[in-house]
């Protein structure tokens, strides 16, 4: 195997020829840091397990290379999955996976940091840990290897990959790198088991070893213990009270990736209760940019990458309560320079005509709405009800400030949907395109994209099945059946494809075994549908005796313990029942900016509060005077004895 940086370099520059793509892998784009390995104390791989087109858009992979290498004594570096290509000739060669800064082995790292945003990055992972020639169980990982650690919103439920991970971030990675990092340089020299006891005292750490789960006869989830002393019963999730300032100095890829813009995250949170959304439950509270903030940070971004195109990134822009100012001041500072601003997720009832008017001064791509829904049952069902009426009147709107594509986002699924539901889509559909015609003629088009519905943990649909297989199909058919014809076109997603989704994020920790045989089956890039093995996956589900209609297409009792039951996202599963109990009556909660209904958020936050500036933890709190300073963290202790940090 080879071994040193050196030997790596000339390695690949031997193979690079005979891949597609060769950019994805050289590193040395405009912005990378590179410091110098030998007077670095602390060395981070931040890996992103699908390929560098895709992993290069990804801000929360971006945030974290940024933080760390304020540091003069730490490094980041990143490292992405190599195509199928690349990995052959890698393995064929053995050279083992490396960091794109200083192409030194992943082996050599203290820590590889692993970004888990979906669950069909699973087997990925796995094959990421495979090339780095390290054994894929954290069992089998002494401290001779680097620290294995994953975040993203694939960890909520960390079960499916608990034997695979050393340590899994639940929440916010700004508000726990650090400390984690800190307690690895103290810890250095000392056995992985002593190590993770240490980190096991961290906030939003969850180690599973120091888990056991308990099954009854039937399957179900019994009890979640903790082992150690220092393992806690919940695993309360990080959470920064206030956002980080925004990343500027972007990478700029050598070759073109999903999203070639500077994003900007602008709110962090929802206040709007959809009951499916499972980012909308776990990213609370919302906590919002100040409008200079994001405008000193569009500047930075021009100055430092040369992007024509801004992303104001949240969960709902049109919710962020200075949207028009922000979007009138870009148009006056920007407007010459023709700068596309994009607003990717948009609210019906929040987008008003003035930031129509705002928007329609930059360069026009498509424009999306996400109903979700197309009756007022379904809407009330899933909490996001907006009439009809409302939303034509916003489509013809948009259609008159001259964008000519509107996208529409639907969901299909439901337990109580009816084939009417799914008639009234096709309907709306047709009904927007209409309006669309009478302004831009047969220049006008409406992009419909249906996704599935899937329970996910921690919303309030979490105790609801996932629809029947054939049901699904049967409503996929009548969309693509009367969507035919000029003007709309029709993306779904697969039913199969989506209850494997279901079924790794609902899985508990026997799913793990068949993650891993999975992948030694040969699964991998399962979010490629050319590349999805679903007989690898259907064997391993055969070989460990798991039905995956168990996690699917069941409806659990309230007295049911979920997998994931000791990961506590601060939202309480009193709320999310009575949430669930609200959905049957179709009953609906407003903006819980209006009115709060006692989430559980607040009293947590109420914690980490103390030296702030911030009014009184409404939703959106809003800073006031200088950033907030963090309280210092406790010194973690095993048996009595207290850590000393290294700051």
């Amino acid at each position: 195997m080879i071994k040193t940086a050196e030997q790596i370099q000339t390695a690949i520059e031997r193979i690079l020829p005979r891949v597609a793509k060769p950019g994805r892998y050289v590193g040395g784009e405009y912005n990378e840091i590179v410091k110098n390995w030998d007077e670095i104390d602390c060395k981070v791989a931040l890996a992103f397990p699908d390929i560098y087109d895709l992993g290069m858009s990804n801000l929360g992979l971006m945030v974290l290379y940024d933080l760390i290498n304020k540091h003069r004594n730490l490094l980041a570096e990143r490292v992405y999955s190599p195509w199928t290509d690349m990995e052959a000739l890698m393995r064929e060669d053995g050279i083992p996976l490396f960091a794109l800064e200083s192409k030194q082995a992943i082996r050599e790292f203290d820590i590889l940091g692993i970004s888990l945003p979906y669950e069909q990055l699973f087997t990925n992972a796995l094959n990421l840990l495979d090339l780095a020639g390290m054994p894929i169980r954290s069992q089998d990982r002494d401290a001779s290897y680097p620290l294995v650690i994953a975040g993203g919103h694939g960890c909520y439920n960390p079960e499916p990959m608990a034997p695979f991970i050393d340590l899994f971030v639940i929440g916010e990675g700004e508000a726990a790198i650090m400390e984690i990092i800190s307690v690895v340089r103290a810890t250095r020299g000392m056995d992985r088991e002593t190590q993770l006891r240490y980190l096991a005292q961290v906030d939003g750490c969850y180690i599973p070893r120091f888990y056991d789960v308990a099954y009854s006869d039937d399957g179900v989830v019994t009890a979640i213990t903790p082992n150690m002393p220092e393992a806690p019963a919940k695993v309360m999730k990080a959470i920064v009270p206030t956002l980080p300032p925004p990343v500027t100095d972007f990478i700029v890829p050598f070759i073109e990736t999903v999203h070639n813009r500077g994003p900007i995250e602008i709110m962090r949170g929802c206040t709007r209760g959809c009951r499916f959304c499972h980012a909308g439950m776990v990213a609370r509270p919302v906590r919002e940019r100040p409008v200079d903030e994001v405008l000193d940070a569009i500047d930075a971004i021009l100055e430092s990458t040369g992007y024509e195109e801004i992303a104001l990134l949240s969960l709902s822009s049109s919710d962020y309560t200075n949207v028009l100012e922000l979007t009138e001041k870009i148009g006056e500072r920007y407007g010459h320079l023709g700068l596309n601003i994009s607003l990717p997720s948009l609210r019906i009832e929040s987008v008003s005509t003035q930031l129509m008017d705002n928007l329609s001064k930059s360069r026009r791509g498509g424009f999306t709405l996400a109903p979700e829904a197309a009756t007022e049952k379904m809407r009330r069902t899933i909490n996001k009800f907006v009439p009809d009426e409302q939303l034509l009147e916003t489509a013809q709107a948009i259609f008159e400030r001259g964008w000519r594509t509107i996208k529409l986002y639907f969901m299909i699924g439901h337990p109580m949907e009816e084939l009417e539901d799914v008639q009234a889509i096709i309907d709306l559909a047709k009904q927007v395109l209409k309006k669309g015609r009478q302004v831009h003629g047969n220049k006008a088009s409406v992009n419909v994209g249906v996704s599935t519905f899937i329970p996910k943990p921690h919303t309030p649909f979490q105790w609801e099945p996932m629809g029947d297989s054939d049901l699904l199909q049967e409503k996929i058919s009548l969309l693509r059946r009367k969507m035919r014809g000029q003007g709309v076109r029709l993306r779904w997603s697969d039913p199969h494809e989506s209850m494997f989704e279901g079924f790794l994020s609902r899985g508990d920790r026997r799913m793990a075994e068949v993650v891993g045989k999975a992948w030694q089956k040969g699964a991998k890039f399962d979010a490629w549908m050319e590349h999805f093995n679903a007989e690898a996956w259907q064997n391993a589900l055969a070989e460990e005796g798991l039905d995956p209609r168990f996690y699917t297409h069941r409806r659990r009792p309230f007295t049911e313990m979920f997998p994931w039951e000791h990961i506590d996202i601060a939202v309480t599963r009193k709320f999310l029942g009575e949430d669930y109990q609200m959905s049957k009556e179709r009953a609906t909660r407003g903006d819980c900016r209006d009115n709060c209904y006692a989430c559980g958020i607040l009293p947590r936050l109420k914690k980490l509060r103390q030296g702030t500036e911030l009014d009184d933890w409404k939703c959106p709190p809003v800073r006031k005077g200088k950033s907030y300073q963090p309280p210092v963290p406790p010194v973690p202790m095993v048996e009595g004895i207290p850590l000393v940090v290294i700051q």
